[in-house]
């Protein structure tokens, strides 16, 4: 039952991982640059209609990023190696960016929440960057984990005591 809950929880924390981070990559590499050159009216309607639905599950695949990995780590993990713990520090940290500033200044943008949006896109954009650039990190250690011999040689039992 142990493996079954591990391969699902494995399955589900890549596939939202990949959701998330392929949306971060659109927003930062395609649709801002769309935004750049895009007729008013053009821009106007992707905002009310495309924008609202990417951020959804932008949001949402973010968060079910960081649950599926914190039921690995809790649950299911039974080594946990320094490129882990960097790899899973710097996502919760790229998930709290998302709900934390992202999201609440995207509301603005869009039109959702009332606000100066000329202040909330820069916060809203640099902190997407900000993801961007953490996620090659964040991609790179959790790779590392399973396909790189540990080099700092930190294992963590489940109960925190050092092997």
């Amino acid at each position: 039952m142990d493996e079954l809950f591990n391969m699902l929880f494995r399955f589900g924390h890549i596939l939202v991982g990949i959701a998330w981070i392929g949306l971060l990559y659109y927003f930062n590499f395609v649709q801002t640059e769309y935004f750049k050159e895009a007729e008013d009216d053009a821009r106007k309607d992707a905002v009310a209609k495309l924008a609202p639905r990417a951020l959804w599950w932008f949001r949402w695949a973010a968060f079910l990023t960081f649950l599926t990995g914190l039921a690995l780590l809790h649950y299911i993990s039974v080594k946990i190696t320094l490129e882990i713990i960097l790899g899973a520090t710097m996502g919760t940290l790229m998930m709290l960016n998302v709900w934390g500033i992202i999201w609440p200044n995207q509301k603005i943008v869009i039109g959702i929440k009332e606000g100066d949006a000329a202040v909330a896109g820069p916060k809203a954009a640099l902190a997407s960057r900000t993801n961007t650039l953490f996620s090659v990190g964040m991609l790179y250690f959790m790779v590392a984990s399973a396909h790189y011999p540990a080099s700092g040689q930190i294992l963590l039992s489940q109960a925190g005591r050092y092997i």
